[in-house]
């Protein structure tokens, strides 16, 4: 009998990052080696040294418990320090995320929001306006999200849902 975990729970984040690789000046791309950052993990970076929270307070925010938080953030940040000490260039891709708000459309035009909590335990299967099924996740696609890294999830993608 083979016994697996518990899957993963959904880490809440505002947004994907507008850039989604760094390299070292004036070193090839072809000769250098890669540290993958998960989206969640750079969330932990910008809540804890950006915003400046303290660790309940960024645990909150992403909808998980301290101890989950406080692993996500070192292991964001032991990336980051081999990445810098040793000329590797950052990649930030794919990991275990939804976004703290979804937006949707309906093909009769219709737009709304739902936030991440509803996402995680009903997401949308009706247009709350007209009631088509029909509906699509609008937020498109950012630069890095386009292969699937290793553990690469992300809920809420840009294809039609089909109910």
């Amino acid at each position: 009998m083979v016994r697996m975990g518990r899957p993963p729970l959904w880490r809440r984040v505002n947004n994907i990052p507008d850039v989604p690789y760094f390299k070292p000046a004036g070193v090839p791309l072809s000769v250098l080696e890669e540290v993958q950052l998960s989206v969640e993990e750079v969330e932990a970076i910008r809540l804890k040294d950006l915003e400046r929270l303290d660790q309940e307070g960024c645990a909150q925010r992403m909808s998980v418990s301290r101890t989950t938080f406080a692993r996500i953030l070192t292991s964001a940040r032991q990336k980051m320090a081999d990445a810098l000490l040793h000329g590797k260039a950052i990649r930030i891709e794919g990991g275990n995320f939804q976004l703290a708000l979804q937006h949707f459309s309906c093909n009769r035009g219709h737009e709304w929001d739902v936030p991440f909590e509803v996402m995680v335990n009903t997401p949308p299967r009706f247009c709350p306006a007209c009631n088509t099924q029909n509906i699509l996740s609008t937020q498109l696609p950012s630069p890095g999200r386009g292969r699937s890294g290793r553990g690469r999830r992300h809920r809420g993608g840009h294809n039609w849902q089909e109910v």
